[in-house]
């Protein structure tokens, strides 16, 4: 078939059948609109089949020359905006081929040679998924970043630690954010798993049972950078666990995205007042003057559903399929893509509002969150936040840890009735509930003093704080 016979039929099979597609069906089935994003993808692994047909003399050298030479001008008319995309080659694949035919001629038409677009595919899905991956564990290394140079900056700061949002315990505002370097740190440990296994190479699958064709798939797996090949042809065209991984490790990502932003939209608002969100990231109303909206977080915490849904259609996506490959696969790029844009504007606005941007007029670097230490202190003040404290302290004294348990309930509960945190409470009063209370109890009950005792690996001390934070320099080194 000739390459405007290609062009106008629109199907590479087109000699079986007797009637053309229909307009309708065409536009239902065709992907190119979407898929297009494939684009240098497909010219990467087309590039490295070629290079390994000549390798095998499955093709001349020549033919290879040809689609080299041709596929730089396709590349280039790409990156120009002026490649014309067309409806009627359904894909990205059969768009770029075309074009290359009509540049080359039957060079063109001999790159396909050992491969399938089942195949082809789950290559290219493969390689752009995998460069994305790599984006994306950079904006996770530089929120964690950010964070930690927010940290190391508010050691000494006090935050109500919460249970059931309600006061609990004092903690270091530090310690609190280092809580989600660890969650991120966790999510780029995912996304090098999910990397590991994405980048294994299914060309040379063809389009379910290999091929006759002397391959050498080591070759290609081995230029194009990829860890190994699918053992399994079968497996091959149809796995799309990949996509399923990563979105899995997305959604957990976003989950936590969707906690910090919780946290953040809580501590903004009045009755907390903790912290100050950089106006550039906050919108007002349109009748009431007096507003400062949240906007990101609450979108992000929006986003975070969209996210999880994808992950929901994929695995549907997936459940009832035989094998090997079956047109149901196109419906896994439109959730996968989504997911990773997502993913990548979230983690970007992120980094920019926790970690902060250049000032141009001074050149300094100004953070998107403003800390508000005396709120966060005078209300870790109301809860009784070292209740807890006080029961140690009856412990150590030799009190067992639910009768000491018992008597700071009554301490607590006088307190309230006198409407005075633990600490007011006169020696005298607190003997009354333990003949061992000392004046010393007074350090124990303070927010620093509560802080300081936690000195053990994990804890909230600022001595911990910080040697977590230096641990997380020398990771980031």
């Amino acid at each position: 078939m000739s390459t405007n016979q290609l062009d106008k039929k629109s199907e590479a099979w087109s000699a079986l059948f007797s009637e053309p597609m229909s307009e309708l069906v065409k536009r239902y089935t065709a992907s190119v609109f979407f898929d297009k994003r494939l684009w240098l993808a497909d010219i990467t692994g087309s590039l490295a089949h070629a290079e390994m047909l000549a390798a095998q003399h499955i093709i001349a050298a020549s033919d290879l020359a040809d689609i080299q030479r041709g596929m730089a001008q396709i590349r280039s008319e790409i990156e120009a905006g002026t490649f014309e995309w067309k409806l009627d080659l359904e894909d990205v694949h059969l768009n770029i081929e075309a074009r290359l035919t009509q540049l080359v001629g039957d060079a063109g038409k001999r790159l396909h040679t050992g491969r399938s677009r089942n195949d082809q595919v789950a290559t290219d899905v493969r390689l752009w998924l995998r460069d994305e991956i790599d984006l994306i564990s950079d904006l996770l290394k530089e929120l964690q970043v950010a964070l930690v140079d927010v940290a190391e900056q508010n050691v000494e700061v006090i935050l109500p630690g919460f249970t059931h949002l309600q006061v609990a315990q004092p903690v270091s505002f530090a310690h609190h954010l280092l809580a989600y370097v660890e969650m991120f740190s966790r999510d780029a440990e995912r996304m090098a798993d999910v990397r590991r296994r994405t980048n294994r190479l299914p060309l040379g699958s063809a389009a379910l049972a290999g091929t006759t064709y002397p391959l050498d798939r080591e070759r290609v797996a081995k230029t194009l950078g990829m860890e190994g090949v699918c053992q399994n042809s079968l497996d091959g065209v149809s796995d799309r666990d990949f996509a399923i991984e990563f979105t899995a490790a997305a959604s957990l990502c976003m989950v936590h995205i969707s906690r910090f932003s919780e946290e953040l939209i809580l501590w903004m608002s009045q009755n907390f007042g903790f912290v100050k969100i950089a106006d550039r990231f906050t919108t007002g109303s349109s009748i009431m003057p007096q507003k400062k909206n949240p906007d990101v977080p609450e979108l992000a915490r929006g986003k975070t559903g969209r996210v999880v849904g994808h992950l929901m259609g994929l695995i549907t996506l997936m459940k009832g399929q035989p094998l090997a490959y079956n047109k149901d696969n196109q419906e896994d790029k439109e959730p996968l893509f989504d997911t990773v844009d997502t993913l990548k504007d979230t983690l970007r606005i992120f980094c920019e509002m926790v970690g902060g941007q250049p000032n141009p007029a001074t050149g300094a670097k100004e953070g998107g969150i403003t800390v508000n230490a005396a709120a966060m202190e005078a209300a870790a003040n109301k809860g009784y936040a070292t209740a807890t404290d006080l029961a140690d302290y009856l412990v150590k004294k030799g009190l067992p840890f639910r009768d000491a348990h018992e008597t700071v309930a009554h301490a607590v509960k006088a307190a309230t009735s006198h409407n005075c945190d633990l600490s007011e409470l006169p020696l005298t009063v607190l003997q009354g509930f333990n003949a061992s209370i000392e004046k010393d109890v007074y350090e124990c009950l303070s927010l620093r003093g509560s802080l300081n005792a936690r000195n053990t690996l994990g804890g909230t001390a600022p001595a911990q704080v910080k040697a977590q934070i230096a641990r997380h320099r020398a990771r980031f080194a």
